[in-house]
């Protein structure tokens, strides 16, 4: 079993799902960052009944060498995609794709198949191939 694999179960244990784990650097630290959803929304309380059941994990199972600290959070209500269920997971939002040419489209996002993001822009519907994005996130409009 992977790590990520039983950070997922202790996750789902405390009804929600696992939607990231990153090692960031912020300020100069180390950041080893668990994003979790609940179907109800995520709270203070659900972070740190998540983290208090993670910590021991780690503490026996290093995710990193040298000193982090372990954040566990929301993603927001503007956020990254990068796996394909995170796609999924997001249609009819608005997000903003950032192709590897530099091209920026904004729009709302229609369907997510085999690979392939639908998006519903002003100019009409277009399809882009995970490969083809370098970056995408939801956004949100003030």
């Amino acid at each position: 079993m992977s790590l990520e694999s039983d950070i997922k179960k202790i996750v789902e244990s405390c009804g929600a799902n696992l939607y990231d784990i990153e090692t960031v650097s912020e300020r100069g630290k180390t950041i080893y960052r668990v994003t979790i959803t609940a179907p109800e929304g995520v709270n203070l309380d659900k972070c740190v009944e998540v983290s208090n059941l993670i910590s021991p994990l780690l503490d026996v199972n290093p995710p990193i060498q040298g000193e982090y600290n372990l954040e566990v959070s929301s993603p927001g209500i503007e956020r990254k995609l990068k796996k394909p269920e995170h796609f999924e997971l997001s249609i009819g939002e608005k997000v903003r794709i950032t192709r590897i040419d530099g091209e920026v489209i904004e729009g709302e996002l229609a369907g997510f198949e085999n690979g392939v993001v639908t998006l519903r822009t002003a100019s009409g519907e277009e399809k882009i191939p995970l490969d083809e994005i370098s970056s995408a996130k939801t956004y949100f409009e003030w």
